[in-house]
This record gives structure tokens, C-alpha cells and sequence, in this order.
């Protein structure tokens, strides 16, 4: 797994001050209830959760120590959706923590070439597990599934010792067929131009 490393400032200013300076407002919470008021650079920061989201584990770097944590929140501008501020919990790389997971469906193409569609019920899922093991996301390949067919805890293959903290009959996506749907856009196309001509004035 990529190491991330970002460095941090810390942060005496107003949040919209240090904004204003092109850096972007934060926490790091430690063990316990410590937390600490730091700064990062917009862009450094932007990039690594464009790349690798806002679950993202990483190593801070603060002052001459480096810590190992999970970005727990960000917060975005209601309007313009940029990063107004982020939390980051630090973490042992052994210690057990809870964490929410966006689930990647793949294998969309495939679908669409045996006229089957996905039915996304749920994009996230809960997991408990070493910090250090927990992946920034879990992928599914759907390419294989068949009409009718759900997608559940049995589908989210995570690394040994990771636990899904959510029922295991829990659903979190629907294979449907959308062949039904096309058949019967035509028959309605058809009875209107049936219609059409019914009401179409002789010459």
C-alpha cells in the first residue's frame, strides 16, 4: 500500500484567515481527548483525497514527529464544494478502529452487454479492524453477476482480521435485467403510432 505523507502547520489564526492564506483549517485528535489545531496546503491536501479519498490513511508530520492516522471528516463549502476544513484521527498502526468504506462497483460494461444494470442500495460500508490493514476502499466486480442476483457481505472480500460491522444478509446492490424495460418502450411507441394513424384525418 502507497505511504502518504502530508505535512501539517500548526495553527494559531481564525479558520477563514488561515483560507484566506491558501491553506486549509484542521485537527488532529489524538488518544484520549487531545487534539491538536494545525494547517495543510490546499493543493497538497486536495490531491491526496482526490486520489485516494476521504477515508485515506496517512502519516502527519508535525514539528520532527511523524504519526499514523485516517481522515475521519471533511467538511466542504455548501456552494462551491471545496475542503473547508478536515479531521484526522491518529492512531497506533496496530490499534482496532472503526471505519467507513466507500465500496467501488466494477464491471459495469459487462453488465451493459448482457442488457443487466446495477441497482446501487448502499456506497459505504462499516468495518472494524488494525488500522494499518483496513484498505482506503473495497472494490466488487459485478461483470459476472446475473440478473436477479444481490450483492452482499459474502461479495466484499476485505483483508484477514478486518470485520464488517453490518448484518451479513445486509444488500447492497441489485442485479437487474433491463431487457423488460426496453420491450415495453416499444409496445408503448407502437400503440401511440397505431393511435396516430387510427385518429390520422383520410385525404
Amino acid at each position: 500500500m502507497e505511504e502518504i505523507i502530508i505535512k501539517a502547520m500548526e495553527r494559531t489564526e481564525k479558520p477563514n484567515k488561515v483560507r484566506n492564506a491558501g491553506f486549509i483549517p484542521g485537527v488532529l485528535s489524538g488518544p484520549g481527548k487531545t487534539s491538536t489545531s494545525v494547517q495543510f496546503e490546499s493543493a497538497v491536501l486536495n490531491k491526496i483525497i482526490a486520489k485516494h479519498g476521504a477515508n485515506a490513511k496517512l502519516w502527519v508530520v508535525l514539528g520532527d514527529k511523524k504519526h499514523f492516522g485516517f481522515i475521519n471528516e471533511v467538511q466542504r463549502h455548501p456552494v462551491e464544494n471545496k475542503i473547508i476544513h478536515i479531521s484526522i484521527q491518529l492512531v497506533t498502526k496496530d490499534q482496532n478502529v472503526k471505519m467507513q468504506l466507500p465500496i467501488i462497483y466494477s464491471g459495469h460494461f459487462e453488465l451493459v452487454n448482457k442488457l443487466l444494470q446495477i441497482k446501487v442500495c448502499k456506497s459505504a460500508i462499516e468495518v472494524i479492524g488494525n488500522a494499518a490493514l483496513i484498505p482506503d476502499e473495497v472494490t466488487v466486480d459485478v461483470s459476472e453477476k446475473k440478473a436477479g442476483e444481490n450483492i452482499t457481505s459474502i461479495d466484499l472480500h476485505l483483508p484477514t482480521g478486518i470485520k464488517i460491522l453490518e448484518p451479513e444478509n445486509e444488500i447492497y446492490a441489485v442485479i437487474k435485467a433491463v431487457k423488460e424495460e426496453v420491450v415495453a418502450e416499444e409496445v408503448v411507441t407502437e400503440e401511440v403510432t397505431e393511435e396516430a394513424e387510427e385518429i390520422k384525418p383520410a385525404k
